[in-house]
């Protein structure tokens, strides 16, 4: 159980998808323009990696490493499908994500709407792809069964999910500050995504 919640909370705060690899800007600039939007963006990438962490997880033990495969035969014990990884995970993604944006355009065609493009490009948001290449690499060294992978997972959704409401409720906040002119826009929300990266750099000394 300790060992969940060391992971859990180094992938929100040490090992944060945007703040300690910046992945996910694009998505992470554009959409948080304002708090409600921004939440329900992250609740929606936080799912769709918390969903396809795992089945890439069992697609690597079980089907793309090496000798991976020899449930089925002992002729495909040298036989590495690693090459594939990248083709599995966006497949996965993929798939996850088309499910998320038909829920999200029935239940809520008004969010559907402000999440745009973004939204169907969530299958190639790269936090959830670099929360799945970060996964492989680390099975077996920091990351032992399926319960390491879901806290992995659900802690680097939640990550992002924080940075991106966090800059959200600061960018409505700015509306009302006198920012000086040649600043407004991105040129304040890059300065200020540069400080909370700094803030959340004080993370990294944790001994968990």
């Amino acid at each position: 159980m300790e060992n969940f919640a060391s992971i859990f909370i180094k992938s929100i705060f040490v090992d944060n998808m945007i703040f300690a690899y910046f992945l996910g800007i694009c998505s992470f600039l554009a959409i948080s323009q304002n708090i409600k939007t921004s939440l329900k963006m992250g609740i929606a990438v936080t799912f769709v990696c918390v969903v396809s962490l795992p089945i890439t997880y069992l697609l690597e033990i079980y089907v793309l490493r090496e000798g991976a495969l020899v449930w089925l035969s002992p002729d495909f014990a040298t036989l590495d499908l690693s090459f594939l990884s990248l083709i599995f995970i966006i497949a996965v993604t993929a798939s996850i994500t088309q499910l998320v944006e038909m829920v999200i355009e029935k239940t809520s065609p008004a969010l559907y709407s402000s999440l745009g493009i973004f939204l169907p490009l969530i299958a190639v948001n790269c936090a959830i792809v670099g929360a799945s290449l970060f996964m492989q690499q680390r099975v077996g060294n920091t990351l032992h069964g399926m319960g390491d992978v879901l806290s992995f997972g659900l802690g680097s959704g939640i990550g992002w999910l924080l940075a991106i409401v966090g800059l959200a409720a600061i960018r409505e906040k700015m509306e009302y500050s006198d920012v000086p002119k040649p600043l407004r826009g991105l040129g304040i929300t890059f300065i200020t995504t540069a400080l909370m990266g700094l803030a959340f750099m004080s993370f990294s000394g944790l001994n968990i």
